[in-house]
């Protein structure tokens, strides 16, 4: 008899300090699919879901689909957001009646109106419905502010190893493995965690270049290899929000006997992030620099890549603020091309008007003026479209993509692909898909501030990233935090990782 295993997907990185909240027009703009459609949706896609429907193939495994959902990064979700899709989802596993196991693919850092720890209390509820000894297991982005609560009612949190993303399918196979031995009788994982007193640390992950992570992922998989422990997992945190379970964590999978071993494994992990606490590779530059480096001849190939970080919608970032955009125009740069600015105002404007058409615009800084007021310019509209695209990767390739309608506008020397539905440009499709050649350009501004690297960095004879003054600035102390615990590094004098530590 095949096994029924409950698959589900529910993500979010939650910016508190967007004033933007997330609604379910937000999850429809990416995705909200219930049941077996997610099937044709993701099946051969190289994220979670598209790794926990190969797996379930692979075992013979009777898939019992509840529902995707994923939304672009943005502010709190809104209680009727929160309670529909977790109820879509709780629904299907009393629909479902016996269940043997759980495989749930979340982000970690979704924060609601009513829940500061929205993961933990939808895998409470979860196993609420299922019981104590049913497996249950879900991957994690590598950004989750993981809980003690996520732990307890988890076997095992799978947080992604790489940064960029690439690995969402693969830790979706080995969370689907554990799972198998599992239901076989061949293992009984349980799993801690345990969070310093830190705001952030291991460089917020970053495994393009060697450095901290990349040693903490040397020893994790090192430590799994050892007898007992199944999965060791590193969160660095999302630092952008404002609850007491922000920063680093460390997520040890293991077998009962193991517990001292597992325990034992997370504080030296940790004791590594905090010696290290202080290793940062990101170097945010002025917009002038971004302009100069624009101007200055070059003899490589390719295009230089400006990565506006702070304006990163993949982090919360309005995806419409201007300064790039502006100083670009004001230095009269020619052949560049940016992806993207966030104006659905402007892209109707532009559709109204149709190809070739020259208009007046007031492009972007629509969201929050003090980010860069909106670009007044003449525009010619270059080309329209539905917006929709499939993701070529590395980073979640197959993947449909929606930015909504798109309008690409021409001003000065500069294509704008204006879009509908926020985005972050981590895919060379956001400009082919458009008509535009990112190979052929001298500059790409792109709305990313570490994502855009797996598909740019290989193309690109530099890349700079700048601050434009966007809500996703890597200055904490522009921060208002309210419900983040305190004492904590490095906002306060703490001299001891522990003292108030979770475990």
């Amino acid at each position: 008899m095949a096994y029924r295993v409950l698959i589900a997907q529910f993500m979010h990185e939650t910016n508190t300090f967007s004033k933007l909240k997330t609604t379910l027009d937000d999850y429809r703009r990416r995705w909200l699919i219930d049941g077996e459609e997610m099937v044709p949706r993701f099946k051969g896609t190289r994220n979670e879901v598209g790794g926990y429907i190969d797996s379930a193939a692979k075992y013979g495994w009777e898939p019992v689909y509840a529902a995707a959902a994923n939304a672009t990064p943005s502010g709190t979700l809104t209680k009727e957001t929160w309670e529909t899709i977790r109820d879509r989802i709780l629904g299907a596993a009393k629909k479902a009646g016996k269940l043997d196991a759980v495989c749930l693919s979340l982000h970690g850092a979704m924060v609601t109106e009513t829940e500061d720890d929205a993961e933990g209390a939808l895998l409470e509820a979860l196993r609420s419905i299922v019981g104590p000894d049913v497996p249950m297991v879900a991957t994690l982005d590598l950004h989750a502010n993981a809980t003690v609560k996520m732990a307890k009612n988890a076997n095992a949190l799978v947080s992604f190893r790489t940064y960029p993303h690439v690995d969402g399918y693969d830790r979706a196979v080995q969370a689907a493995a554990l799972v198998q031995e599992a239901l076989t009788g061949k293992k009984k994982p349980r799993c801690l965690l345990s969070q310093p007193a830190m705001l952030e640390g291991a460089d917020h992950g970053r495994t393009t270049q060697p450095g901290v992570m990349r040693d903490l992922l040397a020893r994790a998989d090192a430590y799994e290899k050892e007898p007992g422990i199944n999965v060791v997992s590193i969160q660095v945190g999302f630092t952008w929000s404002d609850i007491p379970y922000t920063g680093p964590s460390i997520a040890v999978s293991h077998e009962p006997a193991a517990e001292a071993r597992a325990r034992e494994i997370a504080r030296l992990m940790i004791d590594e992030i905090w010696r290290r606490r202080d290793e940062m590779s990101a170097d945010y530059r002025p917009v002038a620099d971004g302009v100069a480096a624009a101007r200055a001849r070059s003899d490589k190939k390719g295009p230089l890549v400006l990565a506006d970080g702070t304006d990163n919608p993949g982090g919360g970032g309005y995806n419409d603020t201007t300064p790039v955009l502006q100083a670009l125009l004001d230095a009269g740069i020619q052949n560049a091309a940016i992806g993207t600015i966030y104006d659905p105002g402007t892209v109707r404007q532009a559709m109204k008007a149709g190809v070739g058409a020259e208009i007046d615009v007031e492009l972007g800084g629509h969201t929050d003026q003090s980010m860069g007021k909106p670009v007044k310019a003449k525009a010619l509209v270059k080309m329209l479209s539905d917006g929709v695209f499939r993701n070529d990767g590395p980073m979640n390739a197959g993947v449909l993509s929606d930015m909504g309608p798109t309008a690409v506008l021409r001003i000065g020397g500069i294509d704008v692909v204006t879009i509908s539905n926020r985005i972050q440009t981590t895919d060379l499709q956001v400009f082919l898909s458009q008509g535009i050649d990112p190979r052929a350009k001298d500059v790409l501004v792109v709305k990313s501030v570490q994502h855009f690297r797996a598909a740019y960095a290989p193309i690109a004879r530099e890349i700079v990233l700048v601050d434009s003054g966007g809500i996703c600035s890597p200055d904490i102390s522009r921060l208002r935090f309210k419900k983040l615990r305190r004492p904590i590094w490095p906002l306060d004098g703490v001299n001891d990782p522990y003292a108030g530590a979770r475990s």
